[in-house]
């Protein structure tokens, strides 16, 4: 057992290996010939015996490692006792390739959700290339208090009531209107991750403290204190991901001969899918570890999970502040210039910076006179700022943004940047940029930092829907964009269809070529006279 424990955190040994290995030791330990040694067939019968107490041989290295990690003593876990106490966040691989929208080739994706711990509802799902960033998480945090609107051809059950209508008040849930909720909405009073990078940055951390959510770490390489969510996962290999065309297996060892060849899902449809079947299958399915003490024999599902404990604790309403959105940015505490706020290189500006240019800043920033600023790493073509004094939201615009007509993520234009240096003497961003589109246009993702940034790029549904700012609202009117010059050219005008006119068909191109096989007229209509 001595020889068999030192292997926990090693590759898995054979076992001769750990019978040779134990027999010197006991010979250096209390000498040769002191100790009977058993024959080799007895040797394999103790084996298999006390693989039962720590197991070695029968399963991966990685499920060893978990049991013999377990605690001695009895178990401990969180005991929620009502909608919204613990939030559970964790992201993991998914065993399933998907397609990447611009170069046609497979790529892995990762999954990041938030499940609540009472109900075991999934609030927040998100879908990303390659790797998860912190964007990707606050957008996840973000759907618990915004959900996204359900399917259009979902099925009624599978939908929730608009914000703020508890299932179970209505007298009619047919009557209310809209398309409703793909999810709960609720208020997270706790947040329980991991020690990921995403999970411990600074973008999340300062998310949680503007919305007065406290965090909770897990202990290290711990599985069990977010054993919920990790149940999820499971869940969905086991439901769903292993019907799916392209999927590969939870490891190596069960992997078929080629499953990237079967890749047809895009991630947005990947991301559609889960978040469907969510919805209409695991929100209504009778969940075993969902008892509650009183009712010890009723099977409940999270979705009746969820109307139970509004029942019993009452329900507390999302802050109903449209510009929400901006507050799960990443913050940048910048100083404010007579030509804008630099950051990363890049210089912004607006009329909304006038009146603070040479205002001393009322915060207590990390930065000497600095003033906060919200970027979205996936568009640098603008950054927000709130008004101390009006408290509202205005955009600033970045000095290159015109010559770029799409979103551009950070990581593309570092990457463009890098490209120009290479080729250019003195390259500038907007020598950058146009380079960089010009590479996509031609090939593009040629290569896999190319691929990921454009995949991010090529996603249809933002992370975070952004409300309009004043600015916005303002320069979308037609009489701004006239004034602007960006106004659209008119169509030109359809010729009218007179009436009594004679539709033409198929073959009226074949009468005129008899006709003019016949007479000859149109024969020197194109000589020159």
């Amino acid at each position: 057992m001595e020889v068999m424990v030192e292997h926990a955190d090693q590759s898995r040994p054979s076992r001769t290996l750990v019978i040779e290995r134990t027999r010197a030791r006991v010979i250096a330990r209390f000498g040769e010939g002191v100790v009977p040694q058993p024959s080799r067939a007895t040797a394999f019968r103790l084996l298999e015996e006390l693989e039962r107490r720590h197991p070695l041989f029968r399963l991966s290295t990685k499920r060893n490692r978990d049991i013999a990690g377990r605690p001695e003593g009895p178990y401990g876990k969180l005991r929620p006792t009502r909608p919204g106490e613990y939030l559970v966040m964790d992201s993991t691989r998914l065993d399933v390739f998907a397609f990447d929208p611009l170069t046609l080739k497979w790529v892995q994706a990762e999954l990041s959700v938030g499940m609540d711990w009472y109900t075991r509802c999934i609030t927040g799902i998100r879908v990303t290339p390659v790797s998860t960033k912190a964007a990707d998480v606050s957008a996840v945090l973000y759907q618990s208090f915004r959900p996204r609107p359900a399917g259009r051809d979902w099925p009624r059950h599978a939908v929730w009531p608009e914000h703020g209508i508890p299932r179970t008040v209505l007298v009619d849930v047919d009557a209310a209107e809209g398309p409703g909720l793909a999810s709960p909405p609720l208020v997270p009073e706790t947040l329980v991750v991991d020690h990921g990078k995403v999970y411990v940055s600074e973008h999340l951390t300062s998310v949680c403290r503007r919305m007065g959510i406290p965090i909770q770490p897990a202990r290290l390489r711990t599985g069990r204190d977010k054993g919920p969510v990790e149940r999820f996962f499971r869940t969905l290999r086991e439901d769903l991901l292993q019907a799916l065309p392209g999927y590969k297996g939870p490891d190596i060892h069960s992997r078929g001969e080629r499953p990237e060849d079967d890749a047809f899902f895009f991630l947005d449809e990947l991301e559609a899918i889960i978040q469907e079947w969510t919805a209409v299958v695991y929100h209504h399915r009778p969940h075993a570890g969902l008892v509650d003490p009183g009712l010890p024999g009723l099977r409940m599902s999270p979705a009746k999970m969820f109307e139970h404990g509004v029942a019993r604790s009452g329900y507390i309403e999302a802050p109903r502040d449209p510009d929400l959105a901006f507050e799960f940015l990443r913050t940048k505490w910048r100083t404010i210039q007579h030509y804008g706020v630099e950051i990363d290189r890049r210089r912004y500006n607006g009329p909304a910076l006038n009146a603070y240019r040479t205002t001393k800043s009322p915060y207590d920033a990390p930065v000497k006179n600095g003033w906060p600023f919200q970027t979205d790493p996936d568009d640098i073509t603008r950054i927000y700022f709130r008004d101390p004094d009006s408290r509202r939201w205005h955009s600033l615009v970045w000095e290159h943004a015109p010559s770029v007509r799409m979103p551009l993520s950070e990581d593309a234009l570092a990457f463009a940047r890098k490209l120009a240096s290479s080729k250019y003497r003195y390259p500038d961003d907007r020598l950058a940029v146009a380079d960089l589109l010009e590479r996509w246009n031609l090939g593009l993702g040629t290569t896999l930092a190319e691929r990921r940034m454009a995949l991010r790029l090529s996603r249809e549904q933002a992370a975070i829907e952004l409300p309009e700012t004043d600015e916005e609202v303002v320069v979308s009117l037609p009489s701004v964009r006239k004034a602007l010059g960006t106004q659209q050219p008119n169509p030109e005008p359809e010729e009218p269809e007179l009436p009594g006119a004679l539709e033409t068909g198929d073959d009226d191109d074949a009468d005129l070529e008899d006709l003019a096989d016949e007479d000859d007229f149109y024969a020197d209509a194109l000589e020159d006279v």
